[in-house]
Formats: structure tokens, C-alpha cells, sequence
């Protein structure tokens, strides 16, 4: 991992939209992610998220070690990210940028146009371990580091 950052110390200001390269051809565009090019790790993972049902959110946890790119490939949605302390919502609606979340950040996924489609490409295989799925556990944990 590029940056080894510690879950309990990360906050939103750690996460970023990341523009990937747009190569524009008569025929369509091509963007690209290539591990520790574009992004600060390998990809272990990819996976994606369609037919969302309209008013339904996803997400709604954190993660120890994964570091994840989130991609709207297709429509529209807002990211909200959380660090314990502050809030930031993007909104990601451009196939050629990716929102980059470090460990340690809660993160809620809403607002989807009709037909968009959501591409995740994660640091890491699913680890049920690797996860905080009660935000109250996430907040302990990094009220514990402050101390």
C-alpha cells in the first residue's frame, strides 16, 4: 500500500476525486486504471452496483485496510464520507473520475440516477473482518486513537 494509512487516523480530507486520463477517439473514449499509476494500490477487486431502486442508499460502513476507487461508469450518485468528526459528500458523475477512499472512512452511496451503474476497484479480496458495520463500532474506534 502507497500510503499505509492507519484507519483509527485517517480522515476525509485523505480521500480525493482522482481524474483519470480521457483518451478521446472518433469512435468513443477510453479511460484507464492501472495499479500504483492512477491509483495508490493493486487491485484485488473489482466489483459493481446497478438497478438501484430510486430513493435506496449503499454502502453505510467502513473499512480497517481496504482502499477503494469509486466510479459513477454510467449516470449519477453522491458519495458522503465520514471520518468521525466530518462530513463531505461528492457527487461523482463522470466515467473518467474516481473518488479514492482510504481505511478508516464511513461511507454512504445515494442519490443514483436512473440506470447508473457504480464501479468499485478495492485494495483487497471481501474480508467480512475488514469491515465496520455499526457506526457506533466505527466511531469507538477512532475515539480510541484520540486519546
Amino acid at each position: 500500500m502507497a500510503d499505509n494509512i492507519l484507519h483509527t487516523q485517517s480522515t476525509v480530507d485523505d480521500c480525493h476525486v482522482i481524474t483519470l486520463d480521457k483518451h478521446h477517439h472518433a469512435n468513443g473514449n477510453l479511460s484507464v486504471v492501472e495499479d500504483f499509476n492512477e491509483i495508490p494500490f493493486k487491485i484485488r477487486r473489482t466489483y459493481y452496483l446497478y438497478d438501484i431502486p430510486g430513493g435506496e442508499s449503499r454502502g453505510g460502513h467502513a473499512h480497517k485496510q481496504l482502499y477503494q476507487l469509486i466510479v459513477a461508469i454510467s449516470g449519477s450518485f453522491e458519495v458522503t464520507i465520514d471520518d468521525g468528526r466530518q462530513q463531505k459528500t461528492v457527487t461523482l458523475n463522470q466515467p473518467y473520475n474516481g473518488l479514492l477512499i482510504v481505511p478508516g472512512i464511513w461511507r454512504t452511496l445515494q442519490n443514483f440516477s436512473s440506470g447508473s451503474v457504480c464501479a468499485v476497484l478495492a485494495s483487497e479480496v471481501y474480508d467480512e473482518d475488514d469491515y465496520y458495520r455499526e457506526y457506533n463500532e466505527f466511531l469507538a474506534s477512532k475515539n480510541t486513537a484520540q486519546l
